[in-house]
């Protein structure tokens, strides 16, 4: 585990990592540096995800729109968040945020790598 390659993203949870662990499974490392090349581009860390939180009192919707929630993220800015109470749950959950865009990105990934789009 602490050799894995998937260590060095920031702020990964154990069930990130063993999520990763799993869908890449049978991949060489040609394979498996692609894939982390465009997963760590894409992935949003649940340290950055509070951060997007507390910023969405000042920004309604930051959130949202940056986990690709457009429509919820419309929808918060000329609420006010909800009235806040959407931001705050928001705050309360955001590991789950980040993991669910974080599981959306690993398959865009995926499926970025089997395609063979990516060489070194």
């Amino acid at each position: 585990m602490y050799n894995s390659p998937f260590m060095m993203l920031p702020g990964i949870s154990p069930q990130e990592f063993s999520y990763l662990q799993t869908t890449t499974t049978g991949f060489n490392e040609q394979q498996l540096n692609g894939f982390l090349m465009i997963y760590y581009s894409k992935r949003r860390s649940p340290d950055d995800m509070i951060l997007y939180c507390v910023l969405s009192f000042f920004v309604p919707g930051l959130q949202r729109f940056l986990v690709n929630q457009i429509g919820m993220g419309i929808l918060y800015f000329f609420t006010a968040g909800l009235c806040f109470i959407g931001t705050i749950i928001d705050m309360v959950n955001y590991k789950t945020l980040a993991f669910e865009y974080n599981q959306k990105m690993v398959f865009e990934s995926l499926q970025l790598v089997k395609m063979g789009t990516i060489t070194q």
